[in-house]
């Protein structure tokens, strides 16, 4: 059987996005009657802490038929010392399929590169994959296919922004990304999307005629000292009312979440019409288990 991780939206590609994204919406709207999954176990590293990650994928594999194992720092010993190459050796002897979510990006790619097991990537300071496939069929179920789409990307340039990147490079769409001086994604990153990626010059350039507006939180885990002066700094890149009208008229509102209300979304707009976060929530659930039921088909 062929061996695939999840480390990015390129080891999909196109096809495997669409499949993935079709897939959970027919699990959506008619789960399985048997257990595809049981007696399977997915152990879920945990370096940073969550709520939609945690609960997706364990609601997800005990809906599945299988079995998911929390495994924080105090419950391994990578938080010990361990190599993380060692721990990916054992792991994967005992487990179908493994779920991380962590700083360091680097760290998830040397435990994949030892594991004989599928690896997922649950979130890294790189890349937020699952994510972005959960917003895509949230997209797709709203409004139908991205490709030609317009993206308008506010706030941050961090793994979220990178991951629409991917995305807009795979899926063409267009991406305009807004960020304050300092605060762009990835130089690297960005050249890889080539035309598909717009930097603009303030919020409202990027949203003028968007037909999705996104955001995230101005300090994300890790960024936390840095917080009074990102506060300050983001202070013109909040997405409320007057910037949503630079959009058309039924533009969708994601925020992968949590968010916070009076910072980088006002709550007229997240608590409004045209905010589908519930559903880009909810699809967490059903993107994972179809993740999990593609991955595990191939191995």
């Amino acid at each position: 059987m062929t061996l695939r991780h999840f480390l990015s939206l390129d080891d999909l590609g196109a096809d495997g996005i669409h499949r993935i994204i079709d897939n959970a919406i027919a699990l959506k709207r008619k789960p399985p009657r048997q257990a595809p999954l049981a007696g399977r176990t997915l152990a879920m590293l945990f370096e940073k802490a969550s709520t939609r990650t945690r609960v997706s994928f364990e609601a997800g594999m005990a809906q599945l038929g299988g079995h998911a194992l929390f495994l924080s720092p105090q419950d391994t010993q990578i938080g010990r010392g361990e190599p993380v190459e060692d721990t990916a050796r054992v792991l994967s002897r005992m487990v179908d399929v493994v779920m991380i979510r962590n700083h360091s990006h680097e760290t998830l790619e040397r435990f994949a590169a030892y594991s004989s097991v599928p690896v997922i990537n649950g979130l890294t300071d790189r890349l937020h994959p699952c994510q972005v496939l959960a917003d895509l069929q949230t997209f797709k179920e709203h409004r139908g296919d991205i490709a030609g789409r317009t993206v308008a990307w506010i706030g941050d340039g961090n793994n979220m922004c990178h991951s629409y990147l991917l995305a807009a490079r795979l899926l063409d769409f267009d991406l305009r990304i807004a960020t304050p001086e300092g605060y762009g994604p990835n130089p690297q990153i960005l050249k890889t999307c080539g035309e598909r990626a717009v930097i603009c010059d303030d919020a409202s350039h990027a949203a003028d005629g968007a037909d999705l507006v996104l955001t995230d939180v101005w300090a994300s885990m890790g960024d936390e000292d840095d917080r009074e002066v990102r506060l300050a700094d983001f202070a013109n890149y909040q997405v409320n009312k007057a910037l949503m009208s630079w959009a058309k008229d039924d533009a969708l509102f994601m925020h992968c979440l949590p968010a916070h209300r009076g910072e980088e979304v006002s709550a007229e707009v997240i608590d409004g019409p045209n905010s589908v976060v519930w559903d880009e929530a909810e699809n967490r659930l059903h993107a994972q288990k179809a993740l999990l039921l593609d991955l595990l088909a191939a191995h």
